[in-house]
Order: structure tokens, then C-alpha cells, then sequence
């Protein structure tokens, strides 16, 4: 179901009525998995859009304040958790407002990419080398993010064979083949899980919070390294691979994440010469003959 604003108004008058007096907006621009409102000016109401994207509430508000004692990056700080009622069957959180705005509403330069680029490494390897708190295994609750990649092998290779006629088929199975061939040999570390565009926010020019944990997991980082195809680019791409300083079996994985997603999304969009399809196609491009 869609999260209506009508919805979060009367779900806060029930379950929150000493936050009733405030005003709720919609903010700038709606993700697929959760429905945002803005609550005042200081918080802000997350309710799932499915039963599968729910599952992620619990856990969010369980490990959430634990790593944030532990990252210098600012993220999401649960305030409340509502109740599964009869109008709305998930739970669903009211967060701490996080100033600043996600790179997707943004036209960084290629400067401000490079040190974005260097922020997010940052990050990464703090999040990473967190070593004194336990966290869940991939699985549903986070659609296998942190797993091995080959998780997805049956939906990659039908929607490569799907779209055999607009990319390069040959060359997209000889690189999941060779990404599944891999694994993460490594102790398991913490993944964020989608480290999307709209994930990412900036306030005044600077890197200032990484949301929508939802993905959260202990396993293999190669999931958490796809923005370097999905967003960085030229000298930016090249200082965030370096700066990981990871094997080059983690980069083929996060490659074949890449890829899966690619031609998911691009599986989905009927016409394949659009602007969008042309953006899906150009990804699949980079990572296939990269």
C-alpha cells in the first residue's frame, strides 16, 4: 500500500497525540520502499510502502543508535516506533529531521564529486572496520544486500538474455560468470546496503549524513561499492577505488551488483530509448567493458 499523507495524520493523532499539533508535508522527492513525511521542523515519519520493506523497522530502530556512537558521519536517530493498527498493518518510525539534501536533487561538479568521492570512503571504512557490534546476516530483510552476488544469478541471466538485442550480451554473462567465481574470504564487515544517490545528503557543499539503513548487514562490502559506476565518474570513480583500497575480486562483485541492478531496472522500462533506459544502458556499459 502507498502511505497516504491523510494516513500519517491520523496515525500520529492516534498513536503520537502529543505530536498531533504539528504540521506534516511531503518532502522533495518520495523513494519506492518508504513513504517520507515531514513532522514539524525536527522530525520526520517513515512508513513502509510493503509488508517485505516493514521488516526493516525493527531492525533499524534496534541498531541504529549503536552505530551511530560509533560513526563521525551524522545518521538516522529513531525516535519512536508506531504500531501495525487496523488502517496501517506495518510498523513504522519517527526519525530525528537530518538537515541538508539528497545528491539525486543536486548537480555536484566534477570537484565536488572527487570529494564527495573521498567522504564516502571515509565512511565506508569506518562503518567497515566496526568490530564490537553484532548485526544480522543477509537475508530477506534486506534483499540479500551484503550475500554473494550470485544470489541473483537466475534474475541476471534472464534479464541479460532479456535485453540481448541493446547491450552486450556476451560480454555481461562473461562478467557475472567471473564475479560469481569470487567470493569475500575476509571476516564479514558492516554494509550499509544501498548507498544510492538518494541516500546520500549534502548540506552547504559538504557530505553531512547517509540515511535509509535499511540494509544494514554483516557480509561482503561489494554491494556498498556500485555508486562508483551509478554516480562517480572520470577522476572520482578513480580516487574511490583507489582510496578503498580493496582486492580486485571485491571490485569484480560490486561490478556484477552493478550489473544485476542495471538490467533490472532497464528490464522495466518499455521504452528502451528513453532518457532513463539510455542512463540504465550506459551504466551497463561502463562495468561490462571497464
Amino acid at each position: 500500500m502507498i502511505p497516504t499523507l491523510e494516513l500519517a495524520y491520523k496515525l500520529i493523532a492516534e498513536q503520537f497525540p502529543k505530536l498531533s499539533h504539528l504540521p506534516i508535508t511531503d518532502v522533495e522527492r518520495q523513494g519506492h520502499d518508504n513513504r517520507t513525511y515531514r513532522l514539524g521542523n525536527e522530525m520526520l515519519i517513515r512508513m513502509p510502502t510493503d509488508e517485505s520493506y516493514a521488516l526493516k523497522v525493527p531492525k533499524e530502530q534496534a541498531l541504529l543508535p549503536q552505530l551511530a556512537k560509533k560513526l563521525s558521519l551524522s545518521i538516522p536517530i529513531p525516535l519512536h516506533m508506531g504500531k501495525p493498527c487496523a488502517d496501517y498493518p506495518y510498523p513504522f518510525s519517527l526519525y530525528k529531521w537530518l538537515p541538508g539534501k539528497s545528491i539525486n536533487l543536486l548537480a555536484l561538479t566534477e570537484q565536488q564529486k572527487e570529494v564527495l568521492a573521498l567522504d564516502l570512503v571515509a565512511f565506508l571504512q569506518e562503518l567497515q572496520a566496526i568490530a564490537d557490534l553484532d548485526g544480522p546476516k543477509p537475508g530477506q530483510h534486506n534483499w540479500w544486500r551484503g550475500d554473494h552476488v550470485s544470489v541473483y544469478d537466475q534474475g541476471a541471466r534472464t534479464q541479460i538474455a532479456e535485453l540481448s538485442d541493446v547491450i552486450d550480451e556476451k560480454a555481461a554473462v562473461a562478467l557475472w560468470d567471473k564475479a560469481c567465481a569470487t567470493k569475500w574470504i575476509k571476516t564479514p564487515v558492516w554494509i550499509h546496503g544501498d548507498l544510492a544517490i538518494g541516500n546520500i545528503l549534502m548540506d552547504d557543499g559538504k557530505l553531512s549524513a547517509i540515511i535509509d539503513f535499511g540494509g544494514v548487514a554483516i557480509g561482503d562490502p561489494a554491494c556498498d561499492l556500485v555508486i562508483a559506476w551509478t554516480y562517480l565518474s572520470g577522476k572520482s570513480r578513480e580516487i574511490f577505488i583507489r582510496k578503498m583500497a580493496l582486492d580486485e575480486d571485491t571490485w569484480l562483485r560490486a561490478k556484477a551488483w552493478v550489473l544485476w541492478k542495471a538490467t533490472f531496472e532497464l528490464c522495466q522500462i518499455a521504452d528502451k530509448k528513453s532518457a532513463v533506459a539510455q542512463l540504465q544502458k550506459k551504466i551497463i556499459d561502463t562495468v561490462i567493458k571497464g
